[in-house]
């Protein structure tokens, strides 16, 4: 092979190298695109990886183990003695023979201590788990609030973008009106400058866009927000599939901060009845095998405490007003369902109506003025005023029938929350 072919072979053999190197390396490679989270994904990427979810539900573990404290029983106790066992060469008088002992006791406990005890500790980490499922509640709801303001903000932003795309044509045309002498530097400034709302209108939908989603991923736990997550959802109002009634029906059976009361009430009483069992004499038996010189002994021993001046007054008394205590507070949290429940329905009905008017009157109303006007304008057949009211009229109509909707979303997320359910599937 002449130098000139193997110059060219070395040629072709580097490229064809570098392009296998190309396709394969990792570097080289496209990151794969993020696909948009829905709703129930960003729902349950934040009960999974929320770190203060977690938390807690290591602290609920902790609590579980305090079961198996609560139903231990009591340990026996060993006791072993010796006494003037001198070695033979030393002790050769004959006289204090040796002495050795052996004793096993144990205290058994009356009045059904462990028992309470048991149940007091199974009803604390009953509520402990409650108290964990309404953190993760109200986890949920702010998940929920985030992903829709991070819909709106998106929306928003395209609203925005679509307005000024479209104003920019309504710029170009009257800079053609001005370079034809159709209408004044004057006016054109005037339309000049109104496309500064505009453009500040995007920046700040860019702004709240960036804002929503550093808040939604702050609640999945991570630290460094990306500039690629994405979400996909409507906006469009649902229809509610049941009535207030319903609504509080189901809040009574599923409310984790009522369930978690009426706990702290079970656990209030197994407490009174343990401070009542407080108050028995616990007997301690225990029995001894002694040896002295050649002589065996066993014996038996029973030691009860004489319960004269302490019989667990105190902690009688004060376990009986824990336990009406608790029971106000169960009755307060019941009465909280009932106005989380209303309120929340009242707030969705109010925003029902409000995004009914918007979406069925006002915003193709305000669509047909801008319309019929910009064609007018256009045209000339209208003034500058008329045109440039109209579209603010029809910005302030989209913005608002936007928002309308949201709210609509915000206030059912309110009611799944009040109701501890998920209103729509």
């Amino acid at each position: 092979m002449t130098p000139k072919a193997l110059r060219v072979f070395g040629a072709a053999f580097f490229s064809a190298a570098s392009l296998l190197t190309a396709q394969t390396s990792p570097s080289a490679q496209s990151p794969a695109p993020v696909a948009p989270l829905t709703l129930q994904q960003a729902v349950d990427r934040a009960i999974a990886a929320n770190p203060n979810l977690a938390s807690e539900r290591e602290h609920v573990s902790a609590v579980q183990a305090d079961k198996i404290t609560a139903g231990l029983r009591q340990n026996p106790n060993l006791t072993l003695l010796g006494q003037t066992m001198t070695l033979p060469e030393v002790n050769n008088t004959g006289g204090n023979p040796f002495f050795y002992s052996a004793g096993v006791s144990r205290l058994f406990e009356r009045g059904q201590k462990r028992r309470w005890r048991l149940e007091s500790a199974t009803a604390v980490a009953d509520s402990t788990q409650s108290q964990y499922r309404d953190q993760q509640r109200q986890l949920v709801l702010a998940v929920r609030q985030a992903f829709t303001t991070m819909l709106l903000a998106k929306a928003s932003r395209a609203i925005a973008e679509e307005n000024l795309n479209d104003y920019r044509k309504t710029v170009d045309l009257s800079r053609a009106r001005l370079d034809a002498g159709d209408i004044t530097q004057t006016d054109f400034d005037r339309i000049d400058l109104q496309q500064a709302q505009f453009e500040s209108d995007l920046d700040t939908a860019n702004l709240s866009l960036q804002q929503a989603s550093a808040q939604l991923q702050l609640l999945f736990g991570v630290d460094r927000p990306a500039s690629s997550m994405d979400v996909v959802g409507t906006l469009d109002p649902p229809q509610i599939p049941l009535t207030l009634t319903e609504a509080e029906e189901k809040a009574l059976a599923a409310r984790p901060d009522f369930l978690a009361a009426r706990q702290a009430l079970t656990a209030a009483e197994a407490n009174a009845r343990l401070a009542i069992a407080g108050g028995t004499a616990d007997p301690t038996l225990s029995s001894e095998y002694e040896r002295s010189g050649a002589d065996n002994t066993f014996g038996v021993n029973v030691s009860i405490p004489l319960r004269i001046f302490d019989r667990n007054q105190g902690e009688k008394q004060r376990t009986h007003y824990e336990v009406e205590s608790s029971r106000l507070s169960v009755t307060a949290a019941r009465n909280q369902v009932f106005s989380d429940v209303d309120q929340a329905w009242i707030a969705l009905d109010t925003a029902q109506r409000l995004a009914q008017r918007y979406n069925s009157h006002y915003l193709v109303e305000a669509g047909h003025v801008r319309d019929n006007l910009q064609f007018s304008y256009r045209n000339g057949n209208t003034t500058l005023l008329d045109y440039l009211s109209a579209l603010r009229d029809y910005r302030s109509i989209r913005v608002g029938a936007l928002t309308a909707n949201a709210q609509v979303w915000l206030a059912l997320h309110q009611l799944s929350f009040a109701t501890a359910t998920d209103i729509l599937p």
